[in-house]
């Protein structure tokens, strides 16, 4: 099998790393794969690991040096590196580069699988190509999403489509399991990007009256972002210096994991929640919010992690206050959430999906 894999860079990235995942996999099944950034210049680095036997085709190298001219042919240009690889199938990673994928490839009789890395509905594109991919789409032979959940709402919203197809992300191959720590010390662990969508101030808030009553434990967020000050502002005015740490960026974070207690995500909004996903991997209890895209479905309908309405505060506050002060259930959600992501989520389950969904599109033709 040769498969094309189109994506916008190989810099740091959920997607990026995802890709560089899915496509050293597959030359260890034997498969020859090209891997084609698309929007980034052609320094030959990726900022994860490659196997050599992956090709990777800078388009950059191809393209005039003019950029509004590059703009213009980057479709041509793309086509014709698609008719010269020749390949069985066709995948491609976000809405900038599904769209342009779809352009090139019209009528070339090349299966294309066009992925969404977050949920659509709540995307921040431009109008052109909110446009663009409600008119492509429809001649993509899949359309792959990560959630149930962002699945259903973009299927309603699109014109019809081809196919439909849900694959979450996959735990990290280097994410060691090993059994949860039943001796970390006494942290509410919260980690990712200091912006709205990740309402930390209302888990701040929600721990005001928990630093009280439990005097042993404190929070711990992770992560850098331009909330950082108002952050910082809202844990002075509520007297929290001592209990709640702003802990900046880390490059370890499945340590840091497991030097905790309990996670807490407050997100209003996810595309795919890893840090969730990782977290009970990782052996860690979780609140989360029930918002849009994954949570849900990463906590099973709330049976492997406490599932709270979405910004229902008391409720939020609540399940933080069972889980401090009950290490018995610390221990059961810790347990039943690290079994459940690694039957669902292991590379090996999320690689054999992909290959089923591949074979199929093959045969199709």
């Amino acid at each position: 099998m040769k498969i094309l894999f189109l994506l916008s860079s190989l810099n740091a990235g959920g997607a990026e790393r995802v890709a560089c995942t899915l496509v050293n996999a597959w030359v260890e099944k034997g498969y020859e794969v090209v891997l084609v950034p698309c929007f980034s210049q052609g320094n030959g680095q990726s900022f994860y690991p490659l196997d050599p036997r992956v090709k990777v085709h800078w388009l950059a190298n191809d393209l005039p040096r003019l950029k509004w001219l590059a703009r213009i042919v980057k479709p041509w240009i793309l086509r014709k590196l698609m008719r010269k690889e020749k390949a069985d199938v066709m995948v491609s990673f976000l809405t900038n580069v599904n769209v342009i994928s779809l352009m090139a490839s019209k009528g070339l009789h090349i299966p294309l699988i066009v992925c969404e890395r977050s949920d659509p509905s709540f995307q921040k594109i431009s109008a052109l190509l909110r446009v663009l991919r409600r008119y492509l789409y429809p001649q993509a032979r899949v359309v792959m999403l990560q959630t149930e959940q962002a699945a259903q709402r973009f299927a309603e919203k699109m014109p019809p489509l081809a196919q439909i197809s849900v694959v979450p992300n996959p735990l990290p191959l280097t994410l060691e399991r090993i059994s949860p720590n039943q001796q970390a010390p006494n942290i509410v662990l919260a980690m990712g990007r200091l912006v709205p969508s990740k309402q930390f101030d209302r888990l701040i808030q929600c721990y005001t009256s928990l630093a009280d009553a439990f005097p042993d434990w404190v929070l711990h967020i992770y992560g850098e972002g331009p909330e950082k000050g108002a952050l910082i502002k809202l844990i002075q005015d509520k007297g929290l210096q001592h209990k709640v740490f702003l802990k900046g960026k880390t490059n370890v974070p499945w340590e840091k994991m497991r030097q905790a207690r309990i996670l807490a995500m407050s997100s209003r909004l996810e595309g795919f929640p890893n840090v969730m996903l990782e977290a009970m991997a990782c052996g860690l209890p979780v609140v989360c919010y029930d918002c849009p895209s994954g949570p849900r479905e990463v906590s099973m309908d709330g049976t492997v992690a406490k599932l709270i309405p979405l910004n229902d505060e008391i409720a939020f506050q609540n399940a933080l206050r069972d889980l401090m002060q009950n290490p018995l259930l610390r221990e059961q959600f810790a347990r039943q959430g690290q079994e459940s992501v690694y039957a669902r989520f292991s590379q090996e389950q999320v690689l054999q999906q992909w290959d089923t969904l591949l074979q199929e599109v093959i045969l199709k033709g």
